[in-house]
């Protein structure tokens, strides 16, 4: 549906566990990193969204790890938005190493609330626009 946005991470040694391999979970914060700086591409400051009172919560995670990053590897996070609806997106998101091997993949939905009302709410129409052409 939309551009593709890549972004590189290093993998540091507190992102890996006893065996030098990155932690699951720690692959989660890829992902949430790059995201928002997608969206920091695009003009968006989150920080800027929720004084409008727009916020983004995870709603669904499907991740399959392939095989492991580990300590000091140089990774590539890629994500894309397959589906926009009016209060919700799914990202599809890659994590691959130096030679672009897939070792990390998930689709995630995110929905658009009011932080306060902790309640669906639409995206702004120019918000919803920027997502869907990946500018």
């Amino acid at each position: 549906m939309s551009a593709k946005h890549t972004m590189p991470v290093r993998v540091y040694y507190e992102d890996t566990d006893a065996g030098g391999i990155v932690y699951y979970a720690n692959y989660l914060k890829f992902m949430e990193r790059a995201r928002t700086e997608w969206l920091r591409s695009l003009g968006y400051e989150q920080d800027k969204l929720m004084e409008q009172s727009i916020a983004f919560v995870v709603k669904r995670v499907e991740m399959h790890n392939h095989a492991p990053a580990r300590f000091n590897q140089l990774l590539s996070i890629e994500s894309q938005i397959v589906e926009l609806k009016g209060a919700s997106l799914t990202f599809r998101q890659e994590i691959k190493d130096p030679q672009d091997s897939c070792l990390v993949s998930a689709d995630i939905k995110i929905a658009c609330v009011d932080p306060v009302a902790m309640k669906p709410r639409k995206l702004p129409a120019t918000l919803s626009g920027d997502l869907a052409s990946g500018i």
